[in-house]
């Protein structure tokens, strides 16, 4: 009897009203007390604080191109030396960050709403509705995303605007999937059936109930979501299909510094190498954090 009580009195789902569950995940979570968490919001904290401060601090011409600066080595006047076109490397990657930086939350936000929205319909519907909705899905998912991105890309003009919309057509088809998942589950709780007896409506009980419920996995998914979003923006600039010049971004730099790597300029090259694994790798850290923090299992070992 007193192991069933202990049993009972672990963290767990709260039986009842969603808003309690709401509570209990919110406790739960303690993302900035993991090892991993807190090197990824140290790491996150300083690149956005390098991309979007620095340049109020450190002062540098990325518009005009300088040929008579081109290539010069780490130094005085330019730590990190410039590249082919005279630009400063350190002022290239600021300008770089802020763009990923941007594109990614964006890309996460935008993946998060439609993804949500879309897989919380599928999954409260189901039968013939959820199952048609879900072939759609693995219909994209069949299809190579940097192949489908690079179809979409010739088709239209890249500029931010349109790079976010093309990404998010490929980002949110994992998030409904997984939201499906969490909706199936908790369409079957008390509390939704008691909403339904009380004459709750399907949209009222998506929206207070079903989707508040799935907000761990809308939240760790959106974490991943940047870090996906910023590679797929670097391999696309990397393949030249980026946003024109002036325009900075850390794929382009990769890609134009490639040309000169073999001739000992390094300083082109290994920058924004650093830069984008240590974006990518904060983001999931963080995502990691956000995971084991709402996994109720993983804690109780």
């Amino acid at each position: 009897m007193a192991a069933g009580e202990a049993a009972l009195r672990q963290p767990g789902p709260v039986p009842g009203d969603s808003r309690g569950r709401l509570a209990n995940l919110r406790g739960r979570m303690s993302v900035a007390g993991s090892r991993g968490g807190q090197v990824g919001i140290g790491l996150v904290v300083a690149i956005v604080a390098f991309s979007f401060l620095g340049p109020l601090v450190y002062h540098t011409n990325q518009v005009t191109v300088q040929l008579g600066l081109a290539t010069l080595p780490p130094g005085a006047g330019h730590p990190l030396g410039t590249d082919a076109s005279g630009y400063d490397i350190v002022g290239r990657l600021m300008l770089g960050g802020q763009s990923s930086l941007e594109l990614g939350l964006a890309v996460s936000v935008a993946t998060a709403i439609v993804g949500t929205v879309y897989g919380a319909i599928a999954g409260y519907l189901g039968g013939f509705v959820d199952a048609l909705m879900m072939r759609v899905v693995d219909t994209f998912l069949a299809i190579p995303s940097l192949v489908f991105l690079l179809i979409l890309v010739n088709l239209f003009t890249p500029n931010m605007w349109t790079i976010i919309a093309l990404l998010t057509m490929l980002s949110w088809l994992a998030t409904s999937r997984l939201v499906r998942g969490e909706v199936l589950t908790l369409r079957t709780r008390e509390y939704v059936q008691a909403a339904r007896v009380m004459g709750s409506g399907s949209t009222r009980i998506v929206r207070r109930h079903l989707v508040p419920n799935a907000a761990g996995v809308i939240a760790v998914n959106a974490t991943f979501t940047i870090a996906d979003a910023i590679l797929l923006y670097a391999a696309l600039s990397f393949l030249g299909l980026g946003l024109p010049p002036p325009h900075a971004d850390w794929g382009t730099m990769l890609s134009n510094g490639l040309n000169y790597l073999f001739d000992g300029y390094w300083w082109i090259v290994y920058p924004p190498a650093v830069m984008l694994i240590l974006t990518v790798v904060a983001f999931n850290l963080i995502g990691d954090a956000v995971r084991d923090s709402l996994d109720v299992r993983l804690r109780r070992r």
